[in-house]
């Protein structure tokens, strides 16, 4: 690595962190303005405290990094290479007789390990702050109740519905679960004061266990019930550990599908989702299967984005860093109605899924090589 390496990684990074930086401090001035009634009660909350605002925004910042990693990347780089044609620096370099190719080859470098970040922070990052993510401002405590949308478990077939949830417990308001005909010794429903969510243990798998259930009236007299050689209803009857009045639901269906819908699924990992779908504890639809090609194809569409905005700067001779700044947003705003198109469509089962993730990539990246290989010759 030689100096001008050196100098322009610098210039990379101080340009990259400058951009997150601003960006995220905006986003979380307007956030934090439209709910501040919300934060001032929570900082004074014995269960919030000063640091609330920091486990709010946290991972939030993550987040906002998955969905910029790519934009960040090729305005880094655009910024770098507009910074050195004000200075002059590019046409001393030049005249050294140093290749267009070879100065812009560290900063090609820095984008990807940018672009391999974006990867590190949707598999490990995200899901390890989903919980957080799932909540909002008005929810953050998990006190407040929020509607609970039904879901089906695909295994059991059971229907999994309530008036409402609280993420502090992970519980159901006043639960109703629709049994399936083959579990009809039950009756057609279960319903109870509450449900929680269990995570599995020695005594159970993971599951939801219902407290004071009003039907069937009969619970007490009802064994544990089974699906496909599978015990997928557990009574007090046979059960020990659990109390009179209590029955558990052996389910797979996570807490924030129940809260938030299917906005829980980009929080998972390709290995969560994958085995997911094998497991059927995951809904398949043309949804999850234009998220898992999306990811794979990610990098492929971020680099592409940068070899883009390179010779957008580097073959013009004006040095207006604002010039610079609106053609990366003009071309950013291109590729991301692309993107939207396709990715709705495919979602929609308008457009096969494999293609409306491919087209993007066979649009985009073949471009970027065309415009970029003059650089190398």
């Amino acid at each position: 690595m030689t100096t001008i390496d050196r100098y322009l990684l610098l210039l990379f990074f101080k340009v990259l962190t400058i951009c997150f930086v601003s960006l995220v401090g905006l986003y979380i001035v307007i956030d934090f303005m439209n709910n501040l009634e919300e934060f001032l009660t929570y900082l004074k909350h014995p269960e919030g405290g000063p640091f609330v605002l920091v486990e709010y925004y946290g991972p939030r910042a993550l987040q906002f990094f998955d969905k910029t990693a790519g934009m960040l990347a090729m305005i880094a780089v655009v910024f770098a290479i507009t910074m050195l044609q004000r200075t002059s620096e590019l046409t001393a370099l030049m005249a050294a007789g140093i290749s267009p190719s070879r100065v812009i080859l560290p900063l090609l470098v820095a984008a990807g390990v940018v672009s391999a970040l974006g990867v590190v922070n949707r598999e490990f990052g995200l899901p390890a702050v989903r919980d957080s993510l799932s909540r909002n401002a008005q929810t953050w405590l998990g006190e407040n109740a929020r509607k609970c949308t039904p879901r089906y478990d695909i295994r059991t077939d059971i229907l999994i519905a309530g008036k409402a949830t609280r993420g502090k417990h992970r519980q159901i308001v006043e639960p109703q679960f629709q049994l399936p005909s083959e579990l009809a010794v039950w009756g057609r429903q279960i319903t109870a004061n509450a449900a929680y969510q269990l995570p599995a243990t020695d005594q159970h798998p993971a599951g939801y266990l219902l407290t004071g259930v009003t039907q069937p009236t009969n619970l007490a007299q009802l064994p544990s019930a089974t699906l496909e050689g599978e015990t997928v209803l557990l009574s007090h009857f046979d059960t020990p550990w659990l109390k009179p009045g209590e029955c558990f639901v052996v389910s797979m269906v996570p807490f924030e599908q129940l809260t938030i819908g299917g906005a829980w699924r980009p929080f998972l990992s390709s290995y969560e989702l994958i085995t997911g779908l094998y497991n059927e504890t995951v809904e398949p639809g043309a949804d999850i299967r234009v998220l898992l090609h999306k990811r794979l194809l990610q990098p492929i569409i971020d680099f592409s984005l940068v070899l883009l905005g390179i010779p957008l700067v580097l073959t013009r001779s004006s040095r207006n860093i604002f010039l610079a700044a609106g053609l990366c947003a003009g071309l950013m705003a291109v590729l991301q109605l692309v993107l939207l198109t396709c990715h709705g469509l495919g979602s929609t089962y308008l457009l096969d899924p494999l293609w409306a993730t491919w087209i993007p990539v066979l649009t985009f990246a073949p471009l970027a090589y065309v415009v970029a290989r003059p650089l190398w010759d």
